[in-house]
């Protein structure tokens, strides 16, 4: 680049010296005018030279580069020298201003490449050990020290710290983790040393995964994209034929015209025509999108998936993992009328809870441990002390049904409904939308708790924002009808359809699609391996990559590495902004050049005005394509 500035530099000072001297008639004989702005020509655009001819010799012919030469060396034949240099000149600026646009959007995305680790710290029986990430293997134990970036997604085995999770998910918050907590690789380790197991070997981590998604970003060509793809193509020979008739047919059936006048009309013609405006600035423009969505933790896997994000017209999602949380938690704790009448119903409630936490406290089942979790976190009882086994006794699972426990000599049953109707238990059954736990104590009814899984922070949020959009929601869920209606509504979701297999759900999508319009597309949404068919049957498959399998993320088109759905918004934002973006290089670049083209044709501008219908009009278009980096 400093050679390259030199170069331009260099080239610059001369022309204004030749120029200077040709104004105050220094330059009278013609050979060392030519020369004096030849000098300051080859230093500027040798490069443009050589590689139109490379190009013709590799069966490219009309690219800039050509339109560039011949513009400029005609330029030089009808003794039109400053234009020739001007053009080559203003061109090369026009080169250095892409360039840096193109370095700033891929700078954007470098800084999401910055996770890829450069170590692990293997732990061998002879200390650890710094190996390069693809040599360790699954199950291995891994050292992360303060300030390194985990290698290897895995489980934390031993140690505490606070990790920074904004290159996965554009959060700056810090997420603790500890013993038996799930790290991520491409965090960044804050605090304590910490050693975890190793889950994935290097290629299959989410690092590797985030890489490659972000490095294939461009393959994908969206359909403005491949328009001007197919319009330079077309448009270019077009353009050189035109000329070509512009300086030969004018001369031969106008009385009076001359063929110098007529070239030089043809190469003013050649350099407006030149189509790298839109070459440059289209590309670049979804290249600036994909890199701000990068910036907020969402990848888009190609162009044709942002652009289409804006024509979104129904959005379909999966309820557990996508619009909740897919964590059991405790949601109301209702002991029944007789269960102990004399204390305040708060008392009743920590009591209940307390009868079906201690039963609970030995097993791993995921309603066992959030009913613990709840005991502690919401009541303030103590589980994790020794002298639980002080008060708990003959604790026992029954298959399908509960737990049954003797509790400082009363006998707790805490299950569900089956349970305390094979002992039975007179109970009062609940209408109530999710899992419910029924507790009994001494062959009497005690009460019951309520367990369901929690809407996500920004689920109702996100429902909201799309339908302020006029964009039509749908939930998709595998969940009983109870379920799946109490969260639907509490969320303000337009159509609930529940109780549906993998397969009912890819029917169902196909039926919605049947809806929209012709332009329109639906965006599918979920997380889990059964979601992976309908993610890659939908217009758009969005996966979320926190919590999302392996599965769901290969088949999705854009993944939301926080599993935060209000993501989608921010998507369909940027997705618009640079759709307008394209849009406006596109009209701005096309008008311009007419406009030109035409005074050109008919005598009424020169090389100047041309210059700028090509150059200028790049840089500007190159500048109004960074603007899509951008974003709140």
């Amino acid at each position: 680049m400093k050679k390259r500035l030199i170069r331009l530099g260099a080239g610059a000072v001369l022309f204004a010296a030749a120029a200077a001297a040709g104004a105050l008639n220094a330059l009278d004989d013609p050979v060392l005018k030519a020369a004096a702005f030849l000098i300051p020509y080859i230093l500027v655009g040798y490069k443009v030279i050589l590689k139109a001819v490379r190009n013709i010799f590799n069966g490219k012919v009309f690219d800039e580069n050509f339109l560039m030469a011949v513009a400029s060396i005609g330029a030089f034949f009808v003794g039109e020298y400053p234009e020739a240099v001007a053009v080559m000149l203003f061109y090369q600026v026009g080169e250095l201003f892409e360039d840096y646009a193109v370095g700033k959007s891929r700078k954007s995305i470098a800084e999401l490449m910055n996770i890829r680790p450069d170590y692990a710290n293997l732990k061998t029986a002879d200390g650890t050990t710094r190996v390069s990430p693809e040599q360790v293997k699954v199950g291995e134990i891994i050292v992360v020290r303060p300030g390194e970036k985990v290698p290897l997604d895995g489980v934390v085995v031993s140690g505490n710290s606070s990790v920074d999770t904004a290159a996965l998910t554009g959060e700056s918050m810090p997420r603790d983790v500890g013993v038996g907590n799930e790290i991520l690789s491409g965090c960044i380790n804050l605090s304590g040393l910490i050693e975890v197991k190793t889950e994935k070997e290097f290629g299959e981590s989410t690092v590797s995964r985030i890489l490659e998604l972000v490095e294939n970003a461009s393959s994908q060509k969206a359909k403005t994209e491949n328009f001007i793809t197919r319009f330079a193509a077309v448009y270019t020979p077009a353009v050189v034929g035109a000329a070509v008739i512009l300086a030969v047919v004018p001369p031969l059936v106008i009385p009076g015209a001359s063929f110098a006048d007529w070239i030089y009309r043809a190469l003013n013609f050649l350099v407006v025509s030149c189509p790298c405006a839109l070459v440059i600035s289209v590309p670049l423009g979804f290249f600036g999108g994909i890199g701000a969505a990068s910036r907020i933790g969402v990848l888009v896997k190609g162009s044709n998936y942002l652009e289409a994000a804006a024509y979104t017209e129904l959005v379909v999602m999966d309820k557990t993992g996508t619009l909740t949380k897919g964590i059991f938690e405790v949601e109301k704790v209702q002991p029944a009328e007789g269960f102990r009448p004399a204390v305040n119903s708060r008392e009743r409630e920590k009591e209940l809870i307390t009868l079906a936490a201690l039963a609970e406290s030995n097993s791993t089942h995921p309603i066992s441990q959030s009913v613990c979790r709840a005991a502690e976190a919401k009541y303030g009882i103590t589980l994790k002390d020794g002298r639980i086994s002080d008060h708990v006794a003959e604790v026992a699972e029954i298959a399908g049904q509960g737990v049954s426990a003797i509790i400082d000599g009363c006998k707790v049953l805490a299950g569900n409904d089956k349970l305390m109707k094979s002992q039975g238990i007179d109970f009062t059954e609940s209408n109530d939308a999710g899992t419910v736990v029924y507790i009994a104590a001494d062959g009497e009814y005690a009460g019951c708790i309520l367990i369901a899984d929690q809407p996500k922070e920004d689920a109702a949020e996100t429902v909201k924002g799309l339908k302020a959009r006029g964009i039509t929601t749908v939930m998709l869920t595998g969940d009983s009808k109870t379920a799946g209606e109490s969260v639907g509504k509490k969320l303000g979701i337009d159509r609930i359809y529940s109780e549906l297999l993998p397969e009912d759900k890819v029917n169902r999508v196909c039926d919605l699609l049947a809806e929209k319009s012709e332009k329109g597309r639906l965006i599918f949404v979920g997380d889990g391996i059964n979601d992976a068919p309908v993610l890659a049957r939908a217009d758009l498959g969005v996966a979320m990559g926190g919590l999302g399998s392996d599965a769901a993320i290969e088949a999705a088109d854009i993944v939301i590495m926080d599993d935060k759905p209000s993501k989608l918004l921010a998507l369909m934002k940027i997705s618009r902004r640079t759709l307008s973006i394209v849009r406006q290089n596109i009209v701005f670049a096309l008008g311009v050049k007419l406009a030109v083209l035409i005074l050109s044709a008919l005598g009424l501008c020169g090389m100047w005005a041309a210059v700028f219908a090509d150059v200028g009009v790049s840089v500007i278009a190159i500048l109004n394509s960074m603007r899509a980096l951008k974003i709140k």
